[in-house]
């Protein structure tokens, strides 16, 4: 019923692990888990990360509303597991967490391999760009003038860290939670894309991003996590090409944005999927919060930032199609052409 989602999602991972160890193997280095020295082995997470799915679901809904009467706790968590985690919600939260990790971990190695591949970076045109869009004004310099550089910096880095914890929640929500199984698959299928997308986009035009290639237009700026990270960044970026350091990736790449190809994947997503309208203004702001904090600490380029929402919308479209998603009124709405015996196929 999902075929074409699930077999996307597969291809995509095959593809990309494949992509990471022919270079590995032409550079002489060696594919790593990124996370892998702080939260143990792939092969103790992955288990983890699906007994975690599986927790997330069962313990809010059948056993914290049944604290009272704890002799219920047994028949309720029996019937959840009957009548929500059948075969194909199973085979959902399997594998399309499992193809996202896949896709996750190669991309951040894809990533840290490209310097070692491509010399060229294109710094100089994208900041010439910039001034141009602005008449001769500096991004960076424009938002510094008009937000100030202390408190909203604070703001705008929790906003734009906001997004390193994020990405795992809304892939693991969206495959236990969705009513729908075929909103599950439109969403992993969907990130898979995006990451595949913005791997490919790191090649084709590389770039170090405004605050690594032109640091003094942010002195002024407050000490926040994100100059920290930037910080952290280069520096492991630096050990990383010396060759003093293993076991580590370095992790910068302008072009495109992914912090907007993915914030606007998941209010896309919301926007679709979700009726709650507070959800859907929250998700909209993080969106464009995001997108303000990329150009404000030096992060990205206006032209990285149109394409990350370039492949946010062609991930999200793709994702819908590959998925059973019938879009109308020009691709404003959607329903599901889908449907499984416990959801019926939508029609507002």
């Amino acid at each position: 019923m999902y075929r074409r989602a699930w077999v996307l999602m597969v291809v995509l991972a095959v593809g990309m692990a494949a992509w990471a160890l022919i270079e590995a193997w032409v550079l002489g280095k060696s594919v790593i888990d990124p996370e892998g020295s702080f939260l143990g082995p792939s092969y103790i997470r992955l288990p983890l990360l699906l007994l975690g799915a599986l927790l997330l679901d069962l313990v809010p809904v059948s056993i914290l509303t049944n604290l009272r009467t704890p002799g219920a706790i047994p028949g309720a968590v029996r019937r959840r597991l009957r009548k929500h985690w059948t075969k194909e919600r199973w085979t959902l939260v399997a594998s399309g967490i499992i193809s996202f990790y896949v896709v996750y971990v190669t991309y951040r190695n894809i990533k840290s391999f490209l310097p070692f591949m491509i010399d060229t970076k294109y710094d100089r045109e994208l900041h010439l760009l910039d001034k141009a869009l602005l008449f001769g004004h500096e991004p960076a310099t424009v938002l510094h003038s008009v937000l100030g550089t202390s408190f909203s910096a604070h703001i705008l880095s929790y906003v734009y860290l906001w997004f390193l914890p994020m990405v795992p929640l809304v892939v693991t929500a969206w495959v236990v939670w969705s009513r729908n199984l075929s909103y599950g698959y439109w969403f992993v299928t969907s990130q898979c894309l995006a990451w595949t997308f913005g791997t490919i986009s790191y090649y084709l035009l590389p770039t170090l991003g405004p605050g690594f290639e032109y640091p003094q237009l942010y002195v002024d700026v407050a000490a926040t996590p994100s100059l920290q990270l930037m910080d952290s960044l280069a520096f492991t970026r630096g050990e990383v090409m010396a060759g003093t350091v293993g076991g580590a990736v370095q992790s910068v790449a302008g072009f495109a944005s992914l912090h907007t190809a993915i914030t606007l994947l998941v209010a896309l997503m919301v926007q679709y999927t979700i009726r709650n309208r507070w959800l859907r203004i929250a998700v909209w702001i993080n969106f464009g919060i995001t997108v303000i904090a990329t150009l404000y600490f030096g992060w990205h380029y206006i032209a990285d930032d149109v394409a990350g929402a370039l492949i946010a919308l062609a991930s999200f479209y793709l994702g819908g199609r590959a998925s059973g998603q019938k879009f109308r009124r020009g691709g404003l709405t959607s329903y599901p052409t889908t449907t499984t015996s416990q959801v019926p196929v939508l029609k507002d």
